[in-house]
């Protein structure tokens, strides 16, 4: 599917970026200050890694990791492991590379050089209609208990049925009565 937009028409072209080697504290307040969820990390010019409020706490507060001591480096995604897209990618393929990588934020690179970053917010601002792509992605923890839950419909995986109100159990589109054994 294409959207008609490219990356480099939702990308933000100054993302925030800051040394590898600062502290976790210093990357902490800089997300507060500039009211963002992850921080581009560079060594020079050369992009280092990125790191997230994911990382910070899964990572360094659950490890009980030293704040103010300890650098970003030991907890970021380095460069070489990360996903990033190019700005001419459509909007859709760069969505589809979070969706696969399990990421909400892309670098972008122009001819290896950091060109900009962009975030599933950011898309979905530009085109909506992508939220179904990201949303699949993830499963409802115990939807059947949750008061306000997105049903589906359609035939149900285990007992071939069809149903208004198809959960989504381990994979698995699943009618009510069939929830329990989907689990």
């Amino acid at each position: 599917m294409r959207t008609g937009y490219k990356v480099i028409d939702a990308m933000t072209t100054r993302p925030i970026t800051a040394a590898a080697d600062d502290t976790l504290y210093a990357i902490a307040q800089l997300m507060k200050e500039k009211k963002v969820g992850s921080v581009l990390l560079k060594d020079g010019e050369r992009l280092a890694g990125i790191v997230t409020e994911f990382d910070l706490v899964r990572k360094a507060m659950a490890e009980a990791m030293d704040v103010r001591e300890t650098p970003v480096n030991r907890i970021m995604t380095a460069a070489d492991e990360m996903a990033v897209v190019d700005p001419g990618m459509d909007v859709f393929d760069a969505l589809n590379v979070m969706r696969e990588r399990d990421v909400r934020h892309l670098p972008v690179l122009d001819a290896g050089k950091l060109a900009g970053f962009i975030t599933v917010k950011d898309i979905l601002r530009i085109e909506p209609e992508l939220f179904d792509i990201i949303v699949d992605k993830y499963e409802i923890r115990e939807a059947h208990r949750k008061p306000i839950a997105a049903f589906k419909q359609g035939e149900c995986n285990l007992c071939g049925n069809f149903s208004n109100r198809l959960s989504t159990v381990r994979g698995l589109l699943v009618c009510p009565p069939c929830v329990r054994d989907a689990e």
